[in-house]
């Protein structure tokens, strides 16, 4: 592998790296700032990075349907993972939703099939199985696992898992309109700009239980996250196009492990065994939807 190519590659790797700091990262925030508060602050910082290191796409040349509909699954997506991680009822739920997003990568192949007309292996159908089965895994944790009991588990906080399911489903979408519609515009900086004034906007007609307290380490952890984002944005879109695509695509499907272990690190937390079970199951069905596409 050529140098510049290693180089590239590395740097897209970074950029794996930094995305799974988020689900901690995230959690941490919203205790200091509240759910919207806290997600707010962290996307007008990523807003505000984003529009000084790449600057804001003409809004006119995007394709409409990419514009204002990709755009508008980008804004909930966003929205949905920070409120979700931010309205868990602990912060071992806060893993639990976090991997319950890591099902948009087999989302996104299964959806291509209608979307884009994905040819697939037959295997892909047993590989989407199993990530579901490490979501109910996760969801057990050190309990039986019956039916009922999960259901019951979700009723206590029925808006976070649902704002997580939406999340993985949003994001699955938005991938496939994008590799459709977009024609090579991207609208990521003026979709954190339209995130972060929908988060403000929330946040001035809401109830605020927690009231914000800018002490120093909330204030680092808002800017390590909003600079994280930007950064991981930016190097990933060098290290897909410059660097080996192969082995970034393929190391993107351990994001659910290092997300796993980084929050639970940053957390405090020593997540059952059951919970890195299904961690592992939601990576390997990942894998093999991917798998189930390739070289069609």
């Amino acid at each position: 592998m050529p140098a510049t190519v290693s180089r590239a590659t590395l740097i897209g790797l970074v950029a794996i790296l930094l995305w799974s700091t988020t689900v901690g990262l995230l959690r941490s925030v919203s205790e200091a700032f509240g759910a919207t508060g806290g997600a707010a602050l962290i996307y007008t910082t990523t807003a505000c990075l984003l529009c000084l290191t790449r600057g804001l796409h003409r809004p006119g040349a995007m394709p409409a349907i990419y514009l204002w509909l990709g755009g508008g699954l980008f804004v909930g997506y966003e929205i949905c993972l920070a409120l979700a991680i931010g309205l868990a009822s602990d912060r071992s739920q806060s893993l639990e939703l976090g991997m319950i997003n890591y099902l948009w990568p087999c989302l996104t192949i299964v959806l291509a099939i209608p979307f884009n007309q994905q040819r697939f292996r037959v295997w892909l159908w047993p590989g989407l199985l199993l990530s579901l089965l490490g979501i109910v895994w996760v969801m057990k944790g050190s309990g039986s696992g019956s039916p009922a009991l999960l259901w019951q588990n979700m009723l206590r906080n029925p808006v976070a898992y649902a704002l997580a399911f939406i999340a993985a489903l949003t994001w699955a979408l938005y991938n496939n309109l994008t590799r459709r519609f977009a024609r090579g515009s991207n609208g990521v900086t003026l979709f954190f700009i339209l995130t972060a004034l929908a988060l403000w906007l929330k946040y001035a007609f809401s109830d605020h239980t927690v009231p914000m307290t800018f002490t120093r380490v909330p204030l680092l952890e808002v800017l390590f996250v909003g600079l994280s984002t930007a950064i991981a944005y930016s190097a990933w879109n060098h290290g897909i196009q410059q660097g080996n695509l192969t082995l970034l695509a393929t190391a993107s499907y351990f994001t659910p492990v290092l997300s796993a272990l980084m929050g639970s690190l940053w957390l405090g937390l020593t997540p059952p065994l059951a919970f890195w079970q299904g961690v592992a199951m939601i990576t390997l069905g990942s894998l093999i939807c991917w798998r189930a596409t390739r070289s069609l």
